[in-house]
């Protein structure tokens, strides 16, 4: 009887096992699996927007820094030089228009003058007619007594000469009236072509604000000389030191943002079926075995790149050979977004881990949320 009884457990103990064994191997065919998962964190390419010599290293390589602290400080001088010459550039420009305008303002005077001028020649022709009028009916009037002897033939030659010399006043006075409006239409043209010169009136002037956007784009090359960190990261890749020539527009360090991290892993294509974003998942870091790190399916990626059909030779497709027996599964990236990282454990873009995403979670936390809704 106690023979049977150690048989006995020994049997429920072997029974159990099993049971652990297959239950462990359902959960693994239930969810899927990679140890193909990595590290990853957006990594911003710092660079400078001016060229010239670094003068001030504030960081170091590996260092932490926060957002809005200096990095780098590019020799401001030479951009101080260009910002004092485009300040006075700017008043040289802003005196010109004055003296421009104030062109403008003689040449309208000078129009207002010849226009005047054209008045008064105006006037002066209504007052020759007027006198050539009374000059015309004078004569008339002694041509008509003189052959009742009522007046004397010299005093006809002096009417005739008087209405003579009206009529030679009346020419000069219209070679004015001409003068007049050519001088008109002169100063008309002065007054445009100034005014062409001049341009806009005020501050919306073309050349004034030319000058005002010169004045503006040194003074942000000026800033530009102070690289400030536009995240809280991590410096790395850090291969200059004072005295380096930086350029501008190409990358003189990387900056880890320590607030994007998250986990890509790379599973079969088989599995991917089985995985559906939102879906919990398990991340084990191999920096960190004994701590397990929470997160979720953020995304799944939709392509990969593929190697046949590629561009070889002669631009022909590059295909590469394969046993009709073997077949491998490409791997589809799989984003996982952590929920917290506890203390004591360091991201770092690159390591590797390993990934077991809870299949069919997703939806059982969105029933649950309908339940308690309703």
């Amino acid at each position: 009887m106690k023979i049977n009884r150690k048989y006995l457990f020994s049997g429920l103990v072997v029974a159990l096992a099993a049971l652990l064994v297959l239950l462990k191997y359902w959960d693994h065919l239930r969810n899927p699996w990679t140890r193909d998962g990595q590290v990853r964190a957006q990594v911003i390419l710092v660079t400078p927007n001016v060229s010239g010599q670094v003068v001030d290293l504030s960081v170091r390589d590996n260092q932490f820094v926060q957002k809005g602290d200096q990095l780098l400080q590019v020799d401001p001088r030479p951009f101080e030089a260009s910002l004092a010459r485009a300040r006075a550039s700017y008043d040289e420009t802003g005196d010109g228009y004055l003296a421009r305008e104030r062109q403008v303002e003689a040449a309208a005077a000078q129009l207002e003058i010849a226009q005047s001028a054209v008045r008064e020649a105006e006037s002066g022709i209504k007052e020759v007619d007027a006198v050539i009028k009374k000059n015309r009916a004078e004569l008339q009037r002694q041509k008509e007594l003189l052959p009742q002897r009522a007046t004397s033939k010299r005093s006809v030659e002096f009417a005739q000469a008087l209405y003579d010399v009206s009529l030679e006043q009346r020419k000069i006075a219209e070679a004015r009236l001409i003068q007049a409006h050519s001088q008109v239409q002169a100063a008309e043209a002065e007054l445009k072509q100034t005014q062409a010169i001049l341009g806009e009136l005020g501050q919306g002037n073309a050349s004034i604000r030319a000058a005002r956007a010169a004045v503006r784009e040194a003074e942000l090359n000026l800033g530009y000389t102070r690289l400030h960190a536009p995240v809280d990261g991590y410096v790395t890749n850090l291969n200059m030191r004072e005295g380096s020539h930086a350029v501008a527009h190409h990358p003189v360090l990387a900056l880890v943002d320590v607030n994007s991290y998250w986990i890509d892993g790379y599973f079969k294509e088989t599995l991917v079926a089985r995985i559906e974003p939102g879906d919990r998942a398990v991340v084990t870091l191999m920096a960190y075995p004994d701590t397990p790190l929470e997160g979720y399916v953020e995304s799944i990626g939709w392509g990969i790149s593929q190697r046949d059909g590629s561009t070889g030779n002669d631009l022909l497709p590059n295909v590469s050979p394969t046993f009709e027996w073997i077949r491998l599964a490409q791997r589809v990236p799989v984003r996982i977004k952590l929920d917290q990282v506890p203390e004591g454990i360091d991201l770092r873009v690159g390591t590797t881990c390993s990934v077991l995403v809870k299949s069919g979670t997703a939806a059982e936390e969105e029933n649950v949320s309908l339940s308690v809704s309703q």
